[in-house]
């Protein structure tokens, strides 16, 4: 059950993200675009209610998320969370009834057997429960500057696959950043009880920075399209948590030859994603 019962809460997460992503996309979809960032974007979308049942999915995906990061390594739990892309355009094919080709189902194949292969290799295990206070410094500022850095840079663009690009992968610093800290504020929970929770930074700490990702979650849906967009924030939300899992956590990921079927299951994950995102199903409209 070590690792079984983390894998189950992450694909329950999973699923609950790719549900909000297909609602909150049609919602973002339907607000008015702009070429900065605007906070106001937020009160356009509370007038949405199936940017609200979004949202609904999000907390179901978060409890999950929290689940899985307290009884599972960091990266093992997040790169779980690649099945998003698929899963959610599944969702979306069903909603609009449109069948997937061929291409598609071998291209969800394909990240499903490349998730598969590249963990049962890796094996991530070990590391701390929580993170000591020097190298949460140095996480802290190296995934604020590189969140910075990839919106100012997305943000200056005009719609496009730069812009969407840039804010997807932001947007996917954010969400590693916020599952690292909430890994430490469940040890927390465990520990210091329901008290040591509510009075540790670290809580409040993953709190912003989900804010933050949901924020440019929101613009970089609408700063172009899905192509450029989700590879970003799905790849990118896997390689910077697992980078955060072994130098925040010092998790352990086996070495030697094993790395050789890791990187052919990255390879089948990367080759199987970029396909979806090219020729897979509009969240809005189903094309």
């Amino acid at each position: 059950m070590g690792v079984v019962l983390p894998v189950l809460f992450a694909l329950l997460a999973a699923l609950s993200n790719a549900t909000a992503t297909v609602l909150q996309r049609r919602a973002a979809l339907t607000v008015p675009q702009s070429q900065g960032f605007r906070f106001s974007l937020i009160a356009d979308l509370l007038r949405r209610p199936v940017w609200l049942a979004g949202m609904l999915a999000v907390v179901v995906a978060g409890a999950g998320q929290a689940a899985a990061l307290a009884t599972g390594p960091l990266s093992l739990v997040q790169p779980l969370f690649v099945l998003e892309l698929p899963l959610a355009l599944l969702l979306a094919s069903l909603s609009t009834g449109r069948r997937l080709p061929p291409a598609m189902w071998t291209a969800v194949a394909g990240v499903v057997a490349g998730l598969g292969i590249a963990l049962a290799a890796a094996a991530p295990y070990g590391g701390h429960d929580q993170v000591s206070g020097t190298r949460w410094l140095s996480g802290l500022v190296a995934c604020a500057t590189a969140a910075v850095l990839l919106a100012g840079a997305g943000l200056r663009r005009p719609v496009g696959k730069a812009r969407a690009g840039c804010l997807g992968a932001a947007t996917a610093v954010c969400y590693a950043l916020t599952a690292a800290l909430m890994k430490d504020s469940m040890g927390v929970l465990d520990t210091d009880g329901v008290t040591g929770f509510f009075t540790a930074w670290q809580t409040y700490a993953f709190a912003a920075a989900g804010v933050a990702a949901v924020l440019l979650l929101e613009h970089s849906m609408q700063g172009g399209p899905l192509v450029a967009s989700q590879p970003a924030l799905t790849l990118g939300d896997a390689a910077v948590s697992l980078l955060l899992g072994v130098f925040l956590y010092l998790e352990h990921l086996r070495t030697g030859w094993w790395l050789l079927p890791q990187v052919l299951g990255v390879a089948l994950v990367v080759l199987g994603v970029l396909t979806l995102a090219r020729r897979g199903v509009d969240l809005r409209t189903g094309t």
